[in-house]
């Protein structure tokens, strides 16, 4: 059963000025493109359909958002690094993304969606700079996906590499897999936390 039964899709923003009223607590999502994050997102609401989930990288284009409860929002960012797009679809997502990390006083948290098999890349940390963290009042955590593609040793070689390479920020980090509910339940309780402030 799902922990926010009226949970839903809200609305789409492609330019800054139509992102939904800044009001509340949201937490975004974030990822290089096929991380898992509409996975993620589907997983830690109880609900399979909520964020589309698609087998072609870099199909979120928008950023999307969905109402769990009154003034409570989950945030689907654009994925980055896969997308086979145009140089002008870039800019403007990159546009977007900089007024959304700029202006949203709501934003109180970032999920990081990185693919366990891949580990952390320099595209990853960038955005980890650019939504602001604790400067701002942002928390950041990241969810090692897909972690049941790797032996548990090799999982936990992936997150000792991740912790290491986040030393002196101040985010989370756990191994994550929804089809095997591994870190489901630790992951929801970071998300509840950042949202009931």
């Amino acid at each position: 059963m799902s922990l926010y039964p009226l949970a839903r899709f809200v609305t789409s923003a492609a330019e800054p000025g139509q992102l939904t009223v800044d009001a509340g607590r949201e937490v975004a999502f974030t990822g290089r493109s096929n991380a898992g994050k509409s996975t993620a997102i589907n997983a830690l609401t109880g609900r399979h359909q909520l964020a589309r989930v698609s087998r072609t990288p870099g199909r979120t284009q928008l950023i999307n958002f969905f109402e769990l409860a009154p003034e409570r929002r989950l945030v689907d960012l654009p994925g980055y690094g896969y997308a086979r797009v145009p140089d002008a679809v870039r800019e403007r997502w990159s546009r977007l993304l900089s007024a959304y990390f700029e202006r949203r006083a709501s934003l109180r948290g970032l999920m990081l969606i990185v693919d366990a098999r891949r580990g952390l890349a320099a595209p990853d940390l960038m955005m980890l700079d650019w939504a602001g963290g604790p400067a701002r009042g942002r928390a950041a955590h990241v969810l090692l996906t897909k972690a049941d593609k790797l032996s548990r040793s090799q999982a936990l070689k992936v997150e000792r590499e991740a912790r290491a390479q986040l030393a002196g920020r101040e985010v989370g980090v756990q191994l994550f897999s929804a089809p095997a509910r591994l870190g489901v339940e630790e992951a929801r309780a970071v998300l509840e936390r950042w949202l009931a402030g």
